[in-house]
């Protein structure tokens, strides 16, 4: 069966209204060498059985990370999803109703946002919160974009203990709104290094806690130096969980908090759909890129919820809206509210002290591996190591053992000079087991 439904004359009059003579006149921009016929080894066609079995044995190349001792962190985290997240995400009144444009018909997934936003707030901190952003990248560049509008200056200092990845998308956004970032120098331990980067000039300071590394900071010191300055401090936190246990970003002083909600209700499916977490102080909500969901009544007085406040460049003018990337993501941010309310504020705790106590276990059986070094002085339930070699090839030779030993610092960031420093994490789902499958098989390679 074919799903191509243009015929030839249709493909020619369609060519023809755009004024070129063939399909390839279209591509003229793109480089010859990415133009090859055989660029990707796939069939021009094939029927649905055999694109199914192809796309099955491609899939199972795969490996999931609960086939085996799993240590990988570094922004995304496995945590256990209970079978009832996904049992009431599919209750028609959520599943019907993707995006709330229409709040009449909408009543479901609005309440949803509302409490999402309720509990966001809760968990940072701070006084608003809005209905979910793309995911926790996205997130940190609206945050930055959203200080210069704030302040009305055109400077942002991101600490080298940033996530590069952040950094990166922080930056490609900054640049194409003129704005000047001032990325400090990759550190284990960085958060500090920010205050002599904080001057007049300076819109906001971009601290992560725990870090990409996964030190814990008190930024509270920061808050006071910025705000001395004029400038707006951003928290960002990649690992949810880490707030039934530490600090939240509010208490420290910050202005805005962003972070990756993946940790609650959401797997890791290979690599997405995450859900973007923005919270910030109330004097700022008009300047809050996304929507924010309010509660309000009725003709006949009964509860409802709409759509108070809608910055997006689909609902008011372009030059208006303060953010045209965001996304609302829906199903994420369900899931995440339906997990955290199963948890509640006790769960949460006693969730986030069994992911540091795994972290500490797992950090004294690698301290007594001959050769590695623990990096991080304080952890959530993530931290860095240093191993004899490049961290990238003891993974690989890890695999051999069934063990996923964690992330190379060097494929998040491969200009920092630090192939020797390996991710790891460990979380609920680590066993004792699983830790001394990992001890052993680096062991076994660091001899």
């Amino acid at each position: 069966m074919r799903y191509l439904p243009l015929t030839p004359a249709d493909r020619a009059e369609m060519l023809g209204v755009i004024g070129v003579a063939t399909i390839d006149d279209l591509f003229v921009d793109v480089p010859a060498a990415a133009r090859k016929a055989d660029l990707f080894d796939l069939p021009l066609h094939a029927g649905e059985m055999e694109v199914e079995r192809a796309l099955a044995a491609l899939a199972a190349k795969n490996r999931s990370a609960g086939a085996g001792p799993f240590f990988c962190g570094a922004g995304a985290y496995k945590h256990h999803v209970p079978a009832t997240v996904d049992h009431i995400i599919q209750r028609s009144e959520f599943l019907t109703s993707y995006t709330p444009y229409q709040p009449e018909i909408a009543q479901g997934t609005l309440q949803v946002l509302f409490e999402f936003q309720t509990q966001v707030a809760a968990l940072t901190g701070l006084d608003v919160a809005n209905a979910s952003m793309y995911d926790g990248s996205t997130a940190c560049a609206e945050a930055v974009m959203m200080a210069q509008r704030v302040t009305r200056r055109k400077k942002a200092v991101l600490s080298g203990g940033l996530h590069p990845h952040y950094a990166a998308v922080t930056q490609t956004i900054a640049h194409a709104e003129g704005m000047e970032i001032s990325r400090q120098a990759v550190a284990i331990d960085a958060e500090a290094a920010v205050l002599s980067a904080i001057d007049a000039e300076t819109a906001c300071v971009v601290v992560q806690t725990p870090n990409v590394f996964g030190v814990v900071t008190d930024v509270s010191k920061i808050a006071e130096a910025a705000h001395a300055a004029g400038a707006l401090l951003i928290v960002v936190t990649t690992e949810a969980v880490s707030y039934g246990l530490l600090k939240s970003p509010g208490e420290m002083g910050a202005d805005i908090a962003v972070g990756e909600g993946q940790s609650i209700g959401v797997g890791l499916n290979y690599g997405g759909p995450y859900v973007g977490l923005f919270a910030a102080r109330e004097k700022f909500v008009r300047q809050m890129p996304g929507r924010l969901c309010g509660e309000t009544v009725d003709a006949d007085g009964a509860r409802g919820f709409v759509l108070t406040l809608s910055t997006r460049e689909q609902h008011i003018r372009r030059e208006k809206a303060t953010s045209n990337i965001c996304t609302n993501s829906g199903l994420c941010a369900l899931a995440f509210t339906i997990h955290m309310t199963l948890l509640g504020e006790r769960g949460l705790r006693e969730l986030a002290a069994l992911n540091h106590s795994r972290a500490r276990e797992l950090r004294d059986a690698l301290a007594a591996v001959p050769g590695v070094e623990i990096l991080s002085p304080r952890f959530f339930n993530e931290f860095a190591i240093r191993v004899p070699g490049k961290a990238a090839e003891v993974v690989e030779a890890l695999l051999a053992d069934g063990v996923v030993a964690g992330v190379p610092f060097s494929r998040l960031d491969p200009k920092a000079g630090m192939d020797d420093v390996l991710l790891v994490a460990a979380t609920e789902t680590t066993t004792r087991g699983d830790i001394a499958a990992f001890a052993q098989a680096l062991k076994g390679r660091t001899a």
